[in-house]
């Protein structure tokens, strides 16, 4: 709860996991001013840097390590401090971290130079970075990430005692700093990379895109579509954090956004609490997988693979399809089951009225998913995706006082056609640049011009801040990367799963979900990728399972994690929306998003799944051939693992019934002669008999 500014009493907030970050605003008096201009700053750093990329990668990836220290710190005393000289302390350790990552811009052609062989300075400086990268990290997200990678490092300075095959050939302190605290493979590795270009930008397209009313749009779509269905409050959370995922990518952020409306609503006509939060929490936690945008963890993913990120995305659009479809179904059988209705005409909006009224706000959307298909990088796709933003809520600022609607055509006609002037020879950052400053100047002019630039400029500091959390677990992680990219560790571990993997590839998958899900319940999502996908993808890779593939089979674990007690970080979000207990919540999530378990199963033995190749049954169908029947399969399993779950589909089943729907979805899994053929004839043969069993009663459509 933040306190009225000039106060001096605490503000009590737990930091003590990654996805809740900080609470509203920037802190009280002055020292709130102070962290929302330095946010500000750090949002426009990024933004030239996305621009123009004038700047060494490694003095980017510094100074984008340098800010997040600066404000972890800065913040965290804004908020939990007793007094000024408190939060004063805050700051100060905070620029010191700001100058270690400085550091890597002021002496960039020195060390260069001198690589490998540090000065004290440069040491002194390592370790410092070091230790405010272990001791932010532990209160912005809790013990449990420091200690892991503490461990790691513990091992990286002693590991040479251990007996063979875990030892290592021993490294030096000066060894250890240079690699952890200037190379490309600790601090200032791959992750670090990503959230200083793509994730950053990202972040910042999806406040704008919020700012600009699209949280409004996918509501006000998503009602007027299901609402009146049976169940309709739960398919429109469904739908609307689904559509949500499309641009923030954050599980959490999900939740507090849109749980706030519909988790109450979902209450409102019958649902009980804990399922209540639980659908918002797994829908939401989707949103990580939802093409196009997805989670920070897909730019890490393209970037560790060497590919394009239209292959991920290309590769993820049919399971995360499968999940939503899961979540919808999951919600329409609990409907079922307890005849609960949907809402009246005159209580929801329309879809095609909304869609009319707000049509341009797709636009920045359409726009980035064109240009991530057509090849462009996601840092010129997001650029322009950004640019095109905030060039609507501009404009829609300046057309606001127009009466005519003519006017307010030809100012948008007009626009058009500058910028196609403008870029004849192409759409370059500069021209683009130019009509959004030129916006900037008319908007200053008009009435009511300079709420719209405060909107913007909140939102750059807002982004910021938001860019915190993700932004540290990326840097401490780097500690694990650094630590087994020098002493090769990781063979070990990927030696184990091979060894399995040669005896059954399913215990194999067993092995690496349960390390993604145990590593998960403690650390975020992205540092469980991370630290899974260095241990297992390669040795699964090895096992023939392809790359993407087992990489994303990481990928979806470490967001199960966040749905499984004891943790269940989304869970814990929607608590106090729903006065729920979190553990309740959380079992329910597991309950409504179990095709979420087995759907990576299903792509490792089906690659066809993720428009990959090698699938069995591409040399008998071809690979659509293969394609469709791998997504029809998948639909009839996550069909069956619902009426599992919920135990209903046109009257309640019995306990065999539900041992029969089971058996016949583990048959359409599972990979022995007739077991496709026994898994459709046991589906058909249940809905049939459920079918005959149903009650008089007219049956709602869906």
């Amino acid at each position: 709860m933040l306190q009225a500014e000039g106060s001096e009493a605490p503000i009590k907030v737990e930091f003590d996991n990654f996805e809740h970050g900080f609470p509203e605003g920037f802190g009280p008096g002055w020292w709130g001013r102070l962290a929302y201009w330095i946010g500000i700053a750090f949002a426009t750093f990024q933004l030239y840097v996305a621009a123009f990329n004038y700047l060494p990668s490694q003095v980017v990836r510094g100074v984008h390590v340098g800010f997040l220290v600066l404000l972890t710190f800065g913040l965290i005393a804004n908020f939990t401090a007793r007094s000024d000289v408190g939060r004063a302390l805050g700051w100060v350790i905070g620029g010191a971290g700001f100058f270690c990552g400085l550091y890597q811009w002021i002496f960039y052609a020195d060390l260069i130079a001198r690589d490998g062989d540090p000065t004290r300075l440069d040491l002194a400086v390592g370790t410092l970075l070091a230790v405010l990268i272990f001791e932010g990290t532990r209160r912005l997200m809790g013990a449990a990430l420091p200690l892991m990678c503490g461990a790691c490092l513990l091992y990286w300075f002693f590991g040479q005692y251990l007996p063979s095959p875990l030892n290592h050939r021993g490294y030096d302190f000066d060894q250890i700093v240079t690699h952890l605290s200037f190379g490309t493979e600790g601090f200032y590795g791959v992750p670090i990379y990503v959230s200083a270009t793509y994730i950053f930008l990202f972040i910042l397209f999806g406040s704008f895109l919020e700012r600009a009313g699209m949280i409004q749009l996918f509501t006000d779509v998503s009602l007027g579509l299901f609402g009146r269905t049976r169940g309709g409050p739960a398919k429109v959370a469904v739908f609307a954090s689904g559509m949500m995922g499309t641009i923030s990518g954050s599980g959490v952020a999900n939740v507090v956004t849109v749980g706030q409306f519909t988790i109450p609503l979902m209450i409102k006509f019958g649902y009980r609490r804990a399922f209540a939060a639980g659908v918002e929490a797994t829908a939401s936690m989707g949103g990580q997988i939802m093409p196009p945008v997805m989670g920070a963890v897909a730019f890490i993913m393209a970037e560790t693979l060497g590919v394009q990120y239209s292959e991920i995305v290309k590769a993820a659009a049919i399971p995360a399809i499968l999940y939503f479809a899961s979540a919808f179904w999951m919600v329409h059988l609990e409907a079922g089951k307890h005849g609960l209705v949907g809402m009246k005409r005159s209580e929801i909006p329309s879809a095609w009225k909304a869609l009319v009224t707000r049509w341009y706000l797709v636009l920045p959307l359409a726009a980035l998913v064109y240009m991530l298909f057509e090849g462009f990088t996601p840092l010129y796709a997001g650029s322009m995706g950004l640019a095109l933003t905030v060039t609507l809520i501009l404009g829609a600022s300046i057309t606001a006082g127009a009466s005519s609607m003519v006017i307010r055509t030809i100012f948008w006609v007009g626009l058009a056609l500058v910028v196609a002037a403008l870029s004849r020879d192409g759409l370059q950052i500069v021209p683009v640049a130019s009509v959004v400053a030129g916006l900037i100047v008319i908007t200053a002019f008009i009435r009511g011009g300079f709420k719209a630039l405060r909107e913007c400029r909140d939102a750059l500091a807002e982004s910021a801040k938001s860019a915190i959390t993700v932004g540290m677990a990326c840097a401490i992680v780097g500690v694990i990367i650094g630590m087994m990219s020098q002493t090769g560790v990781g063979t070990i571990f990927g030696g184990w799963v091979i060894g399995l993997g040669e005896k059954s590839l399913f215990l194999a998958l067993i092995m690496t979900m349960l390390l993604s899900i145990l590593l998960g319940t403690g650390i975020p999502t992205i540092p469980t990728y991370i630290i899974t996908a260095a241990l297992a993808a390669p040795a699964l890779a090895k096992l023939g399972v392809p790359l993407i593939a087992s990489h994303m089979f990481a990928f979806y674990y470490g967001i199960m994690a966040d749905l499984s007690p004891p943790v269940a970080l989304a869970a814990l979000a929607a608590a106090p929306i729903a006065k729920e207990n979190p553990d309740k919540i959380g079992w329910e999530a597991m309950r409504i998003a179990l095709a979420g378990y087995v759907i990576p199963f299903v792509f490792v033995y089906s690659p066809a799944l993720m428009l990959q190749a090698g699938d069995p049954m591409a040399a008998k169908l071809g690979f659509y051939g293969a394609v469709a029947l791998a997504t029809f399969k998948a639909l009839v399993a996550i069909g069956l693992f619902g009426m599992v779950a919920i135990g209903f589909l046109f009257t309640r089943l019995t306990f065999v019934e539900r041992l029969v729907a089971l058996g016949a979805a583990f048959c359409l899994l599972g990979d022995f002669p007739f077991s496709d053929t026994a898994g459709f004839v046991l589906s058909a043969a249940l809905a049939l008999w459920q079918w005959r069993q149903r009650p008089p009663a007219v049956v709602e459509a869906v």
